[in-house]
């Protein structure tokens, strides 16, 4: 054998096999991709988790379903790439970097300067970037490791300046003074796809503006007081005739002693509030265009920092939401706070920091969208590139119909420089006078570079191919490219999804990938998101620790279905143990009797089988055209179920239980055979699901040559010669029968040892005969000694009757049960039920509670008269059938 696997326990203990065997595949080179293969490539692009990751419960539902695909292919003779790396994660890794330097060692970024604080991040990520890589490796991802790439190695880089250059010279990037989404926590402008819009409880703030005249005041409504300190004008919409004799006029700001004009612009809405806008260019989007419209003066009075700079007064160093309180006490001490209500309005959050978002008037970096927009929706609805499920391109078409450009600069020092640079002056300053050159090298000497970084998914979106030498024409992306099918959660979908096929066309003139596959999210079992706060969440190592891998992964997959949120529970995980152990404990049945070093190989043909095996075979062959058939839609849940109904429901409770010697026998030689010869079979269908357990117990089976394992063994497929139909539903219906006879000995009570009789009246005579050649199955599963077969067979007395498939079965109660016991116990029971249906039935009658008590209690009263009566007619059937 390729390894040993002696076995030491009948209980299964995945802590003993599953580094054991994952030693084997990843030294044995069995995740290894060769570019120079002649088979057919199969590609996923791994979404690359972020440099300070660990591995949540989000990423094993990803991998789980990843590496199913990715070993499924592989056994199908592909060659297979699960491209695989990790992101710089620009403003998550700069923050954790930042908190362990002034946590740890007293220091500040800004003091340590640029290059110092740079080079500790590198450092960090060398001891701390790869940590995820070795918890995947738990949970059994197959990866080329030897392969992986991080978004900041150099090849990477050089693809990130190259398109940034690329798309300046196409007119596609460019640089302006815009409104942009500011945080103030983290220092940076963000995207407005990282801005989450939360409704929020707040107040408006009614204010009076005198009026320069001195007759009387314009009155607005405001969110934002502290902005006041930056207006410059006041607008009214033109048609409002409470206001056309004011436009023209100026308003004096208070607190402030400024004057500011009265405008007229079709923007403002005359319902809210008093009618009148505040206009603030400098920190509100529409303000902003207004004023660029009117050609307004723009005053900044909040600092990056959000602190009122020196332009907001006596305010100036205050936090802004200090200056507010402030703000509206002088405002009030002046009389000039109109009234106060509250106010439930939408507010911008940053995703990433949660801290309120500033809009502030900025000079940055852009991405024009829409010309790269255009081909993305038309390769999704032309089905160039497909959604499972179907419905998630409405919400992709929903984002790139409504693209915006895209902020790609960050005030961060972790990332991707932007590659432009400047001429300086005398004082080494930025000379403004000068242009900026755009260039992946320095032009000159004495050139500065610019101190802004690019948006980390601005090196994401490259990700299919950058990973593979683009822009060189490599032998990887002739071999790889594009991918197959990319999977991922909805979270992502244009962050990263949509904008990697507007970059994969753009770049390379294909799409990034044919298929998309979606996954739901992963909340706690109250369909809550996990959360530190919440204290809800679930980590899958320890979920590995306490259950297996393989019961993880499985659990996930099963829970999986297309585009649905999973409410998990760690409770979930037991289905997958259970499932584990039942496998383990499976292969004992038979295993027990094999003989070590000897090749068991079946030597009958199919028609020589008896008719259990021939039913097993046929449902397996089923079985594996219906998982093909599943995974080719993505229904990965669907094609897990199918394995588990196979391996748990027939393999185990049917064919074993049939096929197991006597206790004290031995099993024949021709049955281990044929268990074995399913068996394989069924470990090589589920491997890639359970990859620990299957490749253990594969081992188990033969002995095999060196270089043997499951996760290279050939995907099964289904025998069409091996098949037969009419043998599976005479079995179907013997299991009907045999199912029919135990819910009787269930009902009644009746001890597995004791042994009964039964008889079976069914509708011709071949119909009895075939039934009849095969009451040993009956017999023995059912625990029947005394059985015929007829037709037209009349119903014994005292004896309950199961329709199955159009045959009526009698169990006879004599000599079963007591059954003048049975007959006190039913008539007792009976009675109970007649006095308490009695009493709700008087209650119903009962004018009064109907029309006074609540709708549900009425309601409820009624079903429980409804169930009572249900059960009567059961126990009154069961009475008659004593006789």
């Amino acid at each position: 054998m390729a390894e040993t696997t002696e076995q030491k326990s009948t209980a299964y203990n995945p802590s003993e096999i599953e580094d054991r065997w994952y030693r084997f595949w990843e030294e044995g080179g069995f995740f290894a991709t060769d570019t120079n293969s002649e088979k057919e490539p199969f590609v996923i692009p791994m979404p690359p988790p972020n440099v300070t990751g660990r591995l949540h419960m989000g990423h094993a539902l990803q991998d789980s379903v990843q590496d199913a695909l990715i070993r499924m292919r592989r056994m199908q003779g592909f060659e297979v790439f699960w491209i695989s790396g990790i992101d710089h994660a620009g403003i998550a890794t700069q923050n954790v970097v930042e908190r362990k330097l002034r946590g740890e060692e007293g220091l500040e970024r800004k003091e340590m300067g640029r290059d110092a604080f740079i080079e500790r991040v590198w450092d960090w990520k060398e001891e701390y970037g790869d940590i995820i890589w070795q918890q995947k490796r738990k949970l059994g991802d197959s990866v080329d490791w030897n392969r992986t790439r991080f978004t900041m190695d150099e090849g990477f880089t050089r693809a990130v300046q190259h398109v940034f250059v690329k798309l300046y010279e196409q007119g596609l990037v460019y640089r302006g003074n815009y409104m942009v989404n500011w945080d103030p926590d983290n220092m940076t402008a963000i995207s407005d796809e990282e801005v989450d819009n939360v409704e929020k409880n707040g107040h408006l703030w009614w204010i009076k503006y005198p009026l320069a005249s001195g007759e009387g005041h314009i009155t607005i409504a405001t969110t934002r007081p502290e902005t006041m300190l930056a207006d410059t004008a006041i607008a009214v919409h033109p048609e409002d005739e409470r206001y056309q004799h004011l436009v023209g006029q100026k308003a004096t700001l208070p607190l402030m002693n400024r004057e500011i004009p009265i405008i007229a612009d079709e923007y403002v809405k005359p319902e809210f509030g008093a009618g009148a806008l505040k206009v603030t260019p400098a920190h509100d989007t529409n303000d902003f265009e207004i004023g660029k419209r009117h050609g307004l003066e723009t005053i900044v009075c909040i600092n990056p920092d959000a602190t009122i700079s020196e332009e907001g007064g006596v305010y100036a160093g205050l936090d802004r939401f200090d200056a507010r309180k402030k703000i509206v006490a002088d405002l009030k001490q002046q009389g000039l706070l109109d009234k106060v209500e509250d106010y439930k309005h939408t507010v911008p959050i940053s995703s990433r920091s949660k801290s309120l978002i500033e809009p502030l008037a900025s000079r940055q970096w852009f991405v024009k969208m829409e010309p790269l927009a255009k081909p993305a929706l038309e390769a999704v609805r032309s089905g160039e590139v497909t959604f499972y499920p179907d419905r998630w391109k409405n919400e992709y078409f929903r984002w790139l119909e409504n693209i915006r450009d895209w902020t790609i600069s960050r005030q961060l020092w972790w990332g991707h420089r932007i590659p432009v640079w400047y001429y300086t002056d005398d004082n080494g300053e930025v000379d403004e006078s000068r242009d900026f050159v755009v260039s992946v090298e320095q032009p000159e000497s004495g050139m500065v570079q610019d101190a802004d970084v690019l948006d980390t998914w601005f090196s994401s979106w490259l990700w299919p191919f950058a990973t593979i030498g683009w822009p060189d024409e490599t032998p990887e992306m002739t071999k790889f490219y594009p991918s197959s099918v990319l999977v991922s959660g909805y979270d992502i979908l244009f962050f990263w999804i949509a904008r990697m096929i507007m970059a994969g066309q753009h770049f390379t003139g294909q799409v990034p990938y044919k298929d998309i596959f979606i996954t739901g999210m992963i909340k706690d079992k109250e369909g809550r998101w996990m959360s530190k706060s919440l204290g809800n969440g679930i980590d899958p190592l320890d979920m590995i620790e306490q259950y297996g891998a393989d019961a993880v992964r499985f659990s996930l997959v099963l829970l999986c279905a297309q585009g649905q949120d999973i409410k998990l529970d760690p409770t979930k995980f037991e289905m997958g143990r259970n499932f584990a152990n039942k496998i383990w404990n499976a292969f004992n049945v038979f295993g027990r009797f094999m003989e070590e070093g000897r090749d068991y190989r079946r030597t009958r043909s199919f028609d020589e089988l008896e008719l259990v095996e021939q039913w097993m075979i046929t449902r397996l062959n089923e079985t594996i055209k219906a998982v093909d058939e599943a995974v080719s839609r993505y229904r990965l849940n669907e094609a897990v179920a199918l394995i588990y109904d196979l391996f748990w429901g027939d393999f185990c409770d049917w064919f074993l239980e049939l096929i197991k010697p006597a206790y004290g026998e031995e099993m024949e030689e021709q049955k281990i055979s044929l268990a074995i010869e399913v068996y394989e079979r069924m470990t090589t269908l589920l491997h890639p699901f359970m990859p620990f357990i299957t490749e253990d117990l594969w081992h188990r089976l033969r002995t095999r040559e060196e270089g043997d394992a499951c996760i290279v063994a050939a995907w099964p497929k289904a025998n069409e010669s091996e098949s037969n139909v009419e043998a599976a539903e005479l079995f179907r219906v013997l299991q009907s029968i045999i199912s029919g006879i135990r819910s009787v000995r269930s009902q009644y009570n009746v001890t597995p040892s004791k042994r009964i009789a039964a008889a079976i009246s069914v509708s011709d005579e071949t119909e009895a005969a075939k039934i009849g050649a095969q009451q040993s199955y009956i017999k023995r599963l059912a625990g029947v000694d005394d059985l015929s077969v007829g037709v037209g067979i009349d119903k014994p007395a005292a004896s309950v009757t199961v329709v199955v498939e159009g045959s009526e079965v009698f169990v006879p109660l004599a000599g079963m049960i007591d059954l003048s016991v049975e007959r006190e116990r039913l008539e007792k029971e009976i009675a109970q039920k007649l006095g308490f249906l009695a009493s709700v039935e008087k209650k119903l009658r009962n004018e009064s509670f109907v029309s006074r008590a609540p709708d549900e209690v009425v309601e409820k009263e009624r079903l429980k008269a409804a169930d009572a009566k249900g059960e009567l007619e059961k126990l009154q059937a069961n009475l008659t059938d004593l006789g």
